[in-house]
């Protein structure tokens, strides 16, 4: 069985929507992303998110309603599988209300519509007419509830029209009542026209059957080609303006109230009364994705490479004279705009960010500024993982939920494609910006009082410190001193002692200030101190670095021991709290970190930290308690300079190291900072260039990624106006934060500015191999150009120069990472990349693709060793047993390597295998290619090498016999494949080596199946460990086109039972919404899992062409199953109830399934 959870929900906008649903003064926004809805406002810091709900239906539409009586707008829903309803909001619950629902329930055979499902209402608000089907529109009469019913919209109706392939259409504007609609269509010729017609008769009734000779009223050709948009312009409202319609043609002016017809080369616009036409011819060519009105005139256009136009109709009076088209800047490719008012527009995007600009409407430049960024990381072509930890060999935790796994994204598309981390992490939410200052080295949190709370912050800088007082009110005023503390120097040390004392540590002296008289004590000679660390008790200090000195608090800084290091030097120095008679000191030039006895520093244990191939220098050192005292002993982390942190479990009876392990935070060292978590543990904040917080769970200590990627120092503040706070000192300012309780996702980007296709990661060259397309428009012709490149795998700079694929003709369909074998120098396999290419044009004969070999010299740049050419179009690539696969149009092939020298290398044909028709994945595990076909899902190809003076083959062992148009596969058990299809289906498949028969051997069994509801484009397999009495077995992450990110897991066979039987229970929860005005309304068992009153188990099920479900099979959706954690507790007593466990236990159950990500 299967269990499928959540990463990264959809970030991909396709729909928006403007109305007036929470408040009838307010207008909000509303985002369709995949199945979710999210409500969105505007305040002074910009968009927010008021509301956010998962629905069981991948939305197809959105428009709004207002129905006769009510003061806010209703939201209008329609999914993909013909599912529609509508939504109020309950300003008491603070939730949406389903008001009405339905299905349609038309023929199966009917061909859906050529473009998306489209839902328009006319402006009187009487008719909303659905374009779900070729030739066929669903209307539906918008009317007042009457017998003290609620439904306003009456059952569809179906009406047959003679256009076929709608490219758009729109409600035109009208004097009379009857609703008028405009559809732009291409007819039998690929002919483009324009027709309307009148929705309702002079009765007021719906004209249920379209004739073209009889009732359409306007039928206009020779439109541009390429139109795909219309746009329908109001009638002039003041009294001069008025419309006089001259029927004569020949003389007739065009007038306000028509459409434009928006054409790649050309506008036409058609005063539908009068038929009289302006045409508008454009400079360039230009493709035309979204449009939205200014106001009445103006109206705003965005085009499919990003850039914003602003369209204005020209009128004399009613009469329109003209059109004129301004091109303004560049932001995303826009699905949708909206016009939020005050010159402020929303650009929705499928392809790049979702933005919010403010275009200056005044100015004849009509600048355009960015206000607001809101990431979108879709659609993922292609993604690689990477395991920051267990670099140097030991024990390595491939978990995505520690933070430690990140996922390297290649997202969105041309313009606005990018490389995207994403890693689960701690957020930093910041609270108060303190002052705005650089150049800070540290900072510290002391109390003036006997004990906390703390209400003074040292701020300490190269040449100087300075001091803030923080009172009740949370008020901050820069003061002088405190207590007399220097102010002159830098601060490298300062704590509270006992008895209200503080000490200071700058590079000149030591001082116990509070006491009176005061205690100095300075190095000697004229020597600084380089480094200083202390406890109650005792400060350990390194003077220039080569002497080290242990000083007693406790006898007034008296020297009690000191030790000449010889040619070595301290890196580090840290005395733990938790062991206070040792210390622990970094060496450079042995590279180690050795424990102390602060008494006679005398070494009780030193550790050699560097590897056989590296350098690496411990620059910080933190020893804390950082799991329970009863699980664990203290923990000791070291910093090393490459970006690596060790740990180790330090035994206290001895002060023994064990159980080192790695984790790779950076390419430069980490600061470490300890911080309190409660009265017996401790969490370490580490900054670089990806900050983390290290802490301790469920008995391991995790690494969580922090949402500070600025930060250089930072220490813990429990005010009392600033309670449980941390202070963070970034280049430029100073501010207080609060840590999040729990993870969340986070995303960091690097722009590329063209298509990621391909993303491969090599851990030994510390780089991500990328497969790009840009595009450009050069004198209005696109330029495509396809490269291989280099980037950096932490601050993903470009390494070295990208190879350059011919122009307009080959672009990269694959990039992997393998080790191959070589014939020089010593015979060990070396690392390279392999790129599979295609040709868009064939410039020689049966040279349809090419097989591109890479190495990476010292320099870390590419240069390729190998090109071999191809018969067909190098879809994707695999290595087995050294040799290379590569999946071409209709066969896999199978080729020898021989590297004959670092630059140069030959390929050899071995085997092939005839596909049914072309690969789109394979998978190779052991012997075993799996390969996924476009149209005939898995079959498991068997590699046999040659025998006796046979050749080698390649030889089908098993199939799946059903339609499926795969997009990927990959193996996650033995013997069992997971498969997705362009259907957003999951199955998995296993092979039945145990069958009696011949033919139960060769056929896949399907052992789950369940509908995503979303593409997906990669699936990549994971190996993490796992207890034997672990919940579930994380086995692969899939990415889709809507920017979803899942973890897949198999679930062991002691709990599937429990968590089938869970999900039924919390799918058949009754709706409150379906039972409104029951006398049983007020039961805590009624509860609304998705709006609309759908049905989980079809939403779930398995659909294609050729075959449909009436629920998952053998899946667990983890997104259900954990929203039984935010039932109320007599709903979550009511689902535990028939499962035989307590709800205690459940809950903890769910949590336990919650935290795996």
């Amino acid at each position: 069985m299967a269990y499928l959870a959540p990463i990264h929900r959809p970030s991909s906008v396709r729909l928006t929507l403007r109305l007036n649903l929470l408040d009838h003064r307010e207008e909000c926004l509303v985002l369709a992303k995949a199945n979710r809805l999210e409500i969105w406002r505007a305040t002074e810091e910009g968009l927010t998110m008021a509301y956010s709900k998962s629905i069981y239906g991948r939305i197809s539409m959105l428009q709004k309603i207002q129905p006769a009586g009510s003061k806010t707008d209703h939201l209008f829903v329609g999914t993909v599988r013909a599912q529609y309803f509508t939504v109020m909001w309950n300003p008491q619950t603070h939730k949406l209300d389903t008001m009405q629902s339905f299905v349609d329930v038309s023929q199966e055979h009917m061909r859906d519509s050529e473009s998306r499902d489209r839902c328009l209402v006319d402006p009187t608000g009487r008719l909303l007419v659905m374009e779900l089907y070729e030739g066929v529109l669903n209307l539906v009469k918008i009317v007042k509830p009457r017998g003290g019913k609620t439904d306003y919209l009456e059952n569809p109706e179906q009406v047959r029209i003679s256009e076929m392939k709608v490219r758009a259409s729109a409600f035109l504007y009208t004097d009379t009542k009857q609703p008028k609609l405009a559809l732009l269509y291409q007819d039998a010729r690929e002919n483009v026209k324009l027709a309307t017609y009148r929705m309702l008769d002079d009765k007021g009734q719906l004209i249920l059957q379209f004739d073209p000779k009889k009732n359409r009223e306007n039928d206009v050709d020779d439109l541009c080609v390429g139109a795909m948009h219309i746009i329908p312009v109001p009638k002039a409202r003041d009294e001069a303006s008025k419309r006089y319609i001259v029927r004569n043609a020949t003389t007739a002016k065009a007038n306000l109230g028509g459409l434009v017809v928006l054409g790649e080369t050309k506008f036409t616009y058609l005063d539908d009364e009068s038929k009289a036409i302006v045409e508008y011819a454009l400079d360039e060519a230009v493709l035309w994705a979204a449009w939205e009105p200014i106001d009445e005139r103006t109206y705003l256009l965005g085009d499919d490479y990003g850039f914003l136009y602003i369209l204005t109709i020209l009128v004399d009076g009613a009469t329109v004279t003209g059109l004129q088209v301004v091109k303004l800047g560049q932001v995303s490719k826009p699905t949708s705009l909206e016009n939020l008012g005050n010159g402020v527009f929303y650009i929705a995007s499928h392809e790049a960010d979702n933005q919010v600009v403010q275009i200056d409407l005044e100015s004849p430049e009509h600048g355009v500024t960015l206000l607001q960024t809101l990431p979108n990381i879709a659609p993922i072509l292609d993604f690689t993982v990477m395991d920051m930890g267990g670099r140097e060999g030991e024990t390595q935790l491939n978990e995505y939920s520690s933070g430690q796994a990140r996922l390297v994204t290649g997202s969105g598309g041309f313009e606005g494609g990018s490389l995207r981390s994403v890693r689960s992490g701690v957020g930093l939410d910041d609270t108060a910006i303190l002052a705005e200052m650089e150049g800070i080295r540290k900072v510290f949190a002391l109390h003036s009082g006997p004990t906390l709370p703390n209400d003074t912050l040292v701020v300490s800088f190269s040449t100087e410190t300075r001091f803030f007082k923080f009172d009740t009110q949370g008020d901050i005023e820069e003061v002088e001193t405190v207590k007399n503390l220097s102010s002159t120097s830098e601060t490298l040390l300062t704590y509270n002692l006992d008895e209200g004392c503080i000490l200071q540590v700058t590079q000149h002296e030591v001082s116990i200030y509070g006491k009176s008289p005061g205690h100095r004590w300075q190095p000697p000679n004229g020597q600084i101190i380089t480094a200083a660390s202390g406890n109650q008790n005792h400060i350990l200090l390194s003077s220039n670095g080569r002497t080290l000195f242990t000083l007693s608090i406790q006898q007034n800084l008296a020297e009690v021991a000191f030790q000449e290091l010889g040619d070595d030097q301290v890196a580090c120095i840290h005395v733990p709290q938790v062991m206070g008679d040792i210390g622990v000191v970094g060496l450079w030039k042995s590279g180690s970190v050795s424990l102390l006895d602060l008494a006679t520093l005398n070494t009780i244990v030193s550790e050699d930290l560097r590897r056989a191939d590296g350098a690496s220098i411990p620059r910080d050192i933190a020893l804390t308690q950082i799991l329970p005292p009863e699980l664990s002993g203290p923990t000791l982390f070291v910093s090393m300079e490459d970006g690596i942190v060790l740990s180790f479990n330090v035994d206290k009876s001895d002060c023994s190291l064990s159980g080192r392990k790695s984790i790779v935070l950076g390419t430069q060292q980490a600061q470490l900072q300890i911080l309190p978590r409660d009265n017996t543990t401790f969490n370490v904040f580490a900054t670089c260039e990806h900050p983390s917080l290290i802490y301790g769970s469920e008995g391991r200590t995790v690494y969580s990624a922090v949402t500070a990627e600025d930060a250089i120092a930072v220490c813990s503040l429990n005010s009392v106006a600033y309670p449980g706070s941390v202070v963070v000192a970034t280049i430029n300012e100073l501010k207080l934060a609060v840590i999040d309780n729990e993870r969340r996702t986070h995303v960091r980007t690097l722009p590329i500015g063209e298509t990621v296709r391909r993303v491969a990661y090599s851990a030994k060259e510390k780089s991500f191999a990328i497969g790009a397309i840009k595009r450009e428009l050069t004198k209005g012709q696109e330029v495509v150009t396809t490269s291989f490149r280099l980037v950096d795998e932490v601050v993903f700079g470009e390494l070295g120069e990208p190879y350059y694929l011919p122009p307009n003709n080959e672009i990269i369909e694959t990039v992997v990472r393998a080790e191959l074998p070589t014939r020089h120098g010593d015979g060990e396999l070396v690392e390279r990349f392999l790129v599979g290419t295609s040709f868009l044009h064939e410039e020689e004969a049966n040279v349809r693709g090419r097989l591109l070999i890479f190495g990476v010299n010292a320099d870390r740049a590419p240069y390729m060793i190998a090109s071999h050419n191809l018969k067909g179009s190098c879809r994707c690539i695999g290595v087995l047993d050294g040799k290379i696969v590569a999946a071409l149009n209709k066969t896999v092939v199978m080729y020898d390597y021989e590297e004959t020298s670092s630059t140069s290398a030959t390929l050899k044909k071995l085997a092939t295998y005839r596909c049914s028709t072309c690969p789109i994945d394979i998978d190779i595990t052991d012997n075993i290619i799996a390969v996924a076909d476009i149209m005939k899902s898995i079959a498991l190809v068997e590699y046999t090498p040659g025998a006796d003076g046979l050749p080698d083959k390649l030889e089908e062992v098993a199939r799946h016999a059903q339609q499926v148009f795969s997009t990927s596969v990959a193996e996650v058990d033995t013997d069992t494949y997971l498969e997705t299809d362009h259907d957003g289906n999951l199955i998995l498949l296993k092979r039945n080596r145990e069958g009696v028969t011949r033919e139960d051997k060769t056929r896949m069994e399907v052992t789950c199946e369940m509908n995503l509801g979303e593409m997906v484009n990669r699936v990549k397999r994971i190996n993490v460990e796992t207890s034997k009495d672990a919940l579930l077995i994380p086995r692969a992450f899939l990415g889709t086109t809507e920017g979803s990110i899942y973890l897949f897991s198999l679930i062991p066979p002691q709990n599937q039972d429990l968590l089938m039987r869970l999900q039924s229970r919390l799918a058949s929860l009754p709706s409150a919404s379906s039972i409104r005005g029951s006398s049983d309304s007020t039961s805590p068992h009624q509860i609304e899992l998705s709006p609309g009153n759908l049905d989980f188990n079809k939403y779930r099920s398995y659909i294609s062409a050729t075959r449909e479900t009436s629920e998952p099979f053998r899946f667990v959706d983890g997104e259900l199953i954990e929203r039984f954690l935010d039932l109320e507790v007599e709903v979550q007593e009511h689902v535990a109830e028939g499962l035989g466990v307590k709800a205690e236990d459940l809950r903890g159950m769910v949590e336990g399934l919650r935290r795996l990500h």
